[in-house]
């Protein structure tokens, strides 16, 4: 006899079409045999594949069909302010703006999106290089909504998917076998939770398996073991699951999202790099004291950085992030010399392999033009006549 594999629960229409429990129509027609039981003992099927790709049929109670069904039915809109009308809705949206903080460089539509979809329960994705904002970002969103719960794991850190999403499996006495809920379990059972999956693309895969179901519209919980009569947990109303994520060749310990992850995703918010400008007035903002000649130096080589590596013929392969600009300054204004803070910020993320032609012997020859003149007012303009390049 053929072995046989569970693929899913399925009631029939009318004219015999299989129907899966998202309501979603098959196609596979099920014999007419199949078809008069259906009609004259109700309930529903599980329709099996053999491992020789012969589909059969075997028959259940409804109860079972109405349970998968109930999990699977796709979440209405939650509307998580006080009231429920659209125009409410919209003004709120419209408001939010005010709730941007002054310390996060966005721009009012990415701002307004990021907002509307967390208000909505989207799955939302923030792409963009390392250190341009994007957990800072979903930080200042929970910040903003304060009444919602928040959480925050980070997946890149993860070396046992199932133990952070899941749970561990202990035995006692008393209980037995038994599943010690991980937080990420209480996270997803708590109604209008803002949780924050840092790091998503250096995520073993495991974890993109255990959260496939999870982050489906259409399905919408956590299954504990893959044994069919496992229970599984649904994710509470207005739960909006927000991802980060490093997309590109540089990034070389990130993992290439699957196709069917990235569709769980309906809100994709893209993270730039800070121009000249933005990177000059967030330094300032935070070291309001620092020379304005020092802030501007310190603009002008993360922008030359970045302009170089969307070059065609760029002289460095990798671009300094805000995060690194930041650090930076934060030194200066402990007494550091702006020269200082190049060596142990910047030139290790440039390979000195080359000699005179290297990333590092760029970025030094760069740093030069500004540390000659460290202290005076020098125009920009004045700064890029000397630069390298």
């Amino acid at each position: 006899m053929a072995t046989q594999t569970e693929v899913q629960v399925v009631t029939l229409d009318q004219n015999g079409n299989v129907i899966d429990e998202f309501g979603r129509v098959q196609n596979t027609l099920a014999p007419r045999r199949i078809v008069r039981r259906l009609e004259n003992e109700g309930g529903c099927f599980y329709l099996l594949e053999t491992k020789t790709g012969k589909t059969q049929f075997r028959h259940a109670d409804i109860s079972l069909y109405n349970e998968l069904a109930q999990k699977a039915a796709p979440l209405n809109e939650v509307d998580n302010v006080e009231t429920s009308t659209h125009d409410d809705v919209e003004d709120f949206i419209t408001r939010s703006i005010s709730m941007k903080p002054d310390s996060l460089i966005i721009s009012d539509l990415k701002w307004k999106y990021l907002m509307r979809s967390v208000v909505r329960g989207k799955n939302i994705m923030m792409t963009g290089p390392s250190g341009c904002g994007k957990t800072l970002a979903v930080q200042s969103v929970a910040k903003a909504l304060d009444g919602r719960p928040y959480f925050y794991f980070n997946l890149g850190a993860t070396t046992d998917p199932r133990s952070t999403l899941i749970g561990n499996t202990h035995f006692s006495k008393d209980k037995g076998t038994f599943v010690a809920d991980a937080l990420f379990v209480q996270a997803i059972q708590t109604e209008n939770a803002i949780i924050l999956m840092d790091e998503l693309t250096r995520a073993n895969p495991d974890a993109w398996n255990i959260l496939i179901t999870v982050l489906d519209e259409n399905q919408r919980y956590l299954r504990i073991d893959e044994r069919p009569d496992t229970p599984t947990i649904k994710v509470a109303n207005g739960v909006t699951f927000i991802a980060t994520a490093n997309i590109g060749a540089e990034y070389t310990a990130t993992r290439v999202l699957d196709r069917a992850m990235l569709d769980r995703f309906s809100a994709i918010v893209e993270m730039e790099p800070l121009n000249m400008d933005d990177e000059s007035s967030l330094i300032a903002m935070k070291f309001p004291t620092l020379p304005t000649d020092i802030v501007t130096a310190i603009a002008e080589i993360a922008n030359t950085t970045r302009t170089q590596v969307k070059s065609d013929d760029p002289k460095v392969t990798t671009s300094i992030s805000s995060r690194m600009t930041v650090e930076m300054a934060g030194l200066i204004f402990d007494g550091f010399s702006l020269e200082d803070a190049a060596e142990v910020c910047i030139y290790p993320f440039f390979s000195d392999a080359g000699g005179i032609d290297s990333e590092r012997t760029f970025m030094k020859q760069l740093v030069q033009k500004y540390t000659a003149v460290e202290g005076t007012a020098q125009t920009p303009w004045e700064i890029d006549e000397a630069l390298p390049y």
